[in-house]
């Protein structure tokens, strides 16, 4: 058996006094793609911080081919060795693909940059990795697989061979994610090594070879994936079985069709959609599917105001909505869970309280003027009702787990007592147990007679809906009540005729 590319043993890491990492072990060898799972907060986050040299460990050690990991002040060397693709690019999306991969390294000739030689060099990088992508390309304008590969390509012209993917799939559909890992396998057989992290538990089985779990700070196991069971990997990350999970989850309700219609879309028509008819009544919770090209995404999002289509109508409770104005459509009863929470759902400079009161400073005060003590009563009460694992509500946001940060994103959708609630991919990046949480929100919200709409690529998401209408080409081509199966609902997302 070979020796680890990379191996972390008994890493301790502390922030004052709470311990983030409390037993952090890693040994991943050369060539393979290796997961690293467990829940938010379980310290992945932190064990990847220290293995790419942006913290050291309090205890522990980290080593690359048997070999102590560099100086924190060493950049180039760690560089060398290893690279993070983080789910939101770390790119300049206004520089241009050649730009990006040698900036700050751009070739100069008399101490100007050399623009012939930089393309030149950008297109000789990602021929040598296959990166099909145009070097002269606004990185802005690329597609977010692409964009990730610009970064690995990157990442492996300084060397390193060593790569963390992490989430790298939550913002692609299903096509994409599986050129994506035909991709990682290419460049495997090239010999690269790859540290996957992800909460979709079926994309570890597909591309990995081994799995780490992490639960609770600590290390739990390190297995070949053909030998641990999905049971047995939901059970280590979470601590409890699948049976006890399940029996956590509530059921969708009765399906109500003698209930009003809320939301009575007819005819609604823009680029990426088309004669769009659907209803929702209250207490209903219909899910929108579809791949990333289906126009889904952009017809909730007019709903939220953010989009203004061409033709056709939107009512609520028989009054227009007010596209294109955000402000307009939450004063008309519209909540909102965005897409990224990271770009579009949180301000990161921002408390926790701060961001969960956004959609509702008028409520707080008078004459403009926000009551602090009414805010934090409100912030303290959502909190609870969220089950938000947080100090109070002054805490940065910025220092909670992804599972959390949603969480507070669906707190701020939930204060103004939406009417309509429109949820895109709601449980994006959180673990097995966050997740329940958020979907038990979901069913929440219909018990209480909101209207849901739910965009989502999870099949766990859209299980909760009473109804789910796929979009193909832009319109909606089947719906599938409660209670449909995978295969019945994949096909209609990716246009096959079942008969």
């Amino acid at each position: 058996m070979s020796a680890p590319l990379v191996e972390a043993r008994g890493v301790v890491k502390r922030y004052g006094p709470t311990t983030a990492l409390a037993d952090g072990r890693l040994a991943v060898l050369p060539g393979e793609s290796h997961a690293l799972v467990g829940r938010n907060g379980a310290g992945k986050s932190t064990l990847v911080r220290i293995l790419t040299g942006l913290e050291a460990p309090d205890e522990g050690a980290v080593r690359f081919d048997g070999d102590p990991a560099p100086p924190l002040t060493d950049r180039d060397a760690w560089r060398a060795k290893v690279a993070c693709v983080y789910q939101h690019p770390t790119v300049v999306p206004e520089l241009t693909v050649a730009e990006n991969l040698f900036i700050n390294r751009q070739p100069l000739k008399r101490g100007f940059i050399s623009w012939r030689r930089l393309k030149a060099e950008a297109a000789r990088l990602l021929d040598t990795w296959d990166v099909r992508v145009d070097p002269d390309a606004r990185t802005a304008d690329l597609k977010v697989e692409d964009r990730q590969m610009v970064e690995i390509a990157r990442a492996l012209s300084f060397g390193a061979r060593f790569i963390i993917l992490d989430e790298p799939t939550a913002q692609l559909d299903n096509r994409e994610i599986e050129r994506l890992f035909s991709r990682m396998r290419a460049l495997q057989d090239s010999g690269v090594t790859f540290l996957f992290i992800s909460h979709h538990l079926q994309e570890v089985y597909e591309v990995c070879q081994t799995v780490t779990v992490l639960r609770d700070a600590r290390w739990i196991t390190t297995a070949p994936v053909a030998d641990l069971p999905r049971r047995d990997l939901v059970e280590a990350m979470a601590g409890e079985s699948i049976e006890v999970l399940a029996e956590q989850a509530v059921d969708p309700g009765d399906d109500d069709r003698d209930a009003p219609v809320l939301l009575d879309v007819r005819g609604l028509t823009s680029p990426a959609y088309r004669d769009i008819d659907l209803t929702v009544r209250r207490g209903e919770v219909v899910g929108l599917a579809g791949s990333s090209a289906s126009g889904k995404i952009e017809l909730a999002e007019s709903f939220t105001g953010l989009h203004t289509p061409t033709s056709g109508t939107a009512r609520i409770d028989g009054t227009p909505l007010p596209f294109g104005d955000v402000q307009a459509t939450l004063k008309a009863g519209v909540g909102f869970v965005p897409r990224d929470r990271h770009d579009q759902g949180l301000v990161f400079g921002m408390s926790i309280g701060d961001n969960a009161t956004l959609s509702v400073l008028d409520r707080l005060g008078r004459f403009g003027f926000v009551g602090t003590d009414t805010k934090r009563d409100v912030a303290t009460a959502l909190i609870e009702r969220l089950d938000i694992h947080a100090a109070g509500p002054d805490q940065p946001v910025s220092d909670l787990s992804g599972g959390n940060a949603q969480k507070v994103v669906m707190a701020r959708a939930l204060a103004s007592d939406p009417r309509l609630l429109v949820l895109v991919n709601p449980t994006a990046g959180v673990d097995v147990k966050s997740k329940e949480s958020l979907l038990a929100r979901v069913d929440s919200a219909r018990d209480d007679g909101t209207a849901v709409l739910v965009v989502s690529d999870e099949l766990d998401d859209l299980r909760r809906c009473d109804r789910v209408l796929v979009l193909f080409h832009g319109r909606v081509v089947a719906e599938h009540r409660a209670g449909w199966r995978d295969h019945e609902l994949i096909a209609s997302i990716e246009g096959v005729d079942h008969g």
